[in-house]
């Protein structure tokens, strides 16, 4: 059974492993093998988010294993203190079996607690499996960032997408 919890300094190994698996499915900002991140980088990244009101990354486990994660990231000026962006990503062995749906679900109760208006995300427009289950949560699609990436010498769009709550 998924279980949705923040993730510690200690998850940061398995995170990583996560972040590398999605970034290889061509749908996320960096490139495969582009991110260099370290545990120790990441470990200290989780604990600042963590130590946020309105910020944090959650992780999706089963037996000990993270499946998932979402990070709420949100700005301190006054004017944008209400909303949040996020960045999730699944596993690819654990994609189609809820573990997206369940950190969604996770996020939205933990941001009402937090007093979250407005949370916020981008993605690549060709990515139809991400699209339907952010719609499926209540996102809809604000915008379109023309030409905002460039992968394999293509430009690609990106939609805006929010939910309020």
């Amino acid at each position: 059974m998924v279980k949705v919890r923040k993730g510690m300094g200690s998850d940061a190994e398995q995170v990583i492993t996560v972040m590398k698996n999605a970034e290889d499915s061509g749908f996320m900002l960096f490139s495969p093998g582009e991110r260099k991140i370290t545990i120790d980088g990441l470990a200290k990244l989780m604990d600042s988010l963590n130590n946020s009101l309105k910020s944090s990354l959650f992780v999706a486990v089963d037996n000990n294993r993270i499946l998932g994660y979402i990070i709420v990231q949100n700005d301190k000026p006054s004017r944008v203190a209400h909303r949040a962006y996020l960045v999730i990503g699944v596993h690819s062995e654990s994609r189609g079996k809820g573990v997206g749906t369940a950190l969604f679900h996770h996020v939205l109760e933990w941001a009402k607690e937090v007093k979250l208006h407005r949370l916020e995300l981008t993605v690549i427009s060709t990515n139809d499996v991400a699209i339907n289950l952010y719609k499926k949560m209540g996102f809809e699609v604000e915008g379109v960032k023309k030409h905002s990436l460039l992968i394999d010498d293509e430009y690609v769009d990106e939609y805006y997408m929010s939910i309020l709550i």
